[in-house]
């Protein structure tokens, strides 16, 4: 699973955003779960989920501080 540009990020509506952020946070926990029960394979995953949630979680603040000053 590829991370997603900035851009193709900002194209999905806030709906899939939060959707995206609840998913990632659960799969989150999920690896570490796994990581202390010495089942994890895909270490990788760690880098990668972290990145595209903090992408996310950068937009939907972008989104919300444009809401608020408008």
């Amino acid at each position: 699973m590829a991370t997603q540009d900035t851009s193709e990020v900002r194209k999905l509506s806030t709906a899939d955003i939060n959707e995206k952020v609840e998913g990632l946070r659960k799969e989150l926990f999920d690896l570490r779960f796994k990581q202390a029960t010495r089942q994890l394979v895909k270490t990788h995953r760690f880098k990668e989920a972290r990145i595209e949630l903090a992408q996310l979680l950068t937009v939907q603040n972008e989104r919300i501080r444009s809401n608020s000053s408008s």
